[in-house]
């Protein structure tokens, strides 16, 4: 009779990893589920994108990707009608990346999807297991 390999221990990075990427689609599944469709990688453009539009190379710096990889997202989303690109006004030479009023309601589904992962971290951990893992969190980012 063969046994189970004994369960191996997942080391703190893998375990953030899975968090990580559980989240992640989760945000995209309410993101969709509430009538925007999108790609995970998406999430690079709307996590950085200002109000008042950003620059591609500046999306691209703060998500640190190429500004070829993030022009590949920006075409996809301008073609979901997300965003559009618009003449920078500072700089005639340049295009400022813009969230279209799709676009800012796709964010605000985004959003309201991450309120509801945050009230079932609280359900889960209780109100002070949830503010003791933002602050260790926070703790571990500060070191850096």
């Amino acid at each position: 009779m063969a046994q189970d390999p004994p369960e191996q221990a997942t080391n703190t990075v893998a375990m953030l990893g899975q968090a990580y990427s559980l989240l992640g689609f989760r945000i995209v599944d309410g993101v969709v589920g509430a009538g925007f469709p999108q790609k995970p990688s998406h999430s690079a453009v709307f996590a950085q994108i200002r109000p008042e539009g950003s620059r591609l190379t500046d999306l691209a710096r703060g998500a640190n990707m190429t500004p070829q990889a993030m022009g590949e997202l920006v075409d996809e989303l301008e073609d979901l009608g997300y965003v559009e690109r618009r003449p920078d006004p500072t700089d005639r030479r340049a295009k400022l990346i813009t969230l279209t009023p799709r676009g800012s309601e796709c964010i605000a589904a985004g959003i309201s999807t991450i309120q509801g992962i945050e009230e079932r971290i609280t359900r889960v951990l209780g109100p002070r297991g949830h503010a003791e893992l933002r602050r260790l969190i926070s703790e571990l980012l500060a070191a850096d």
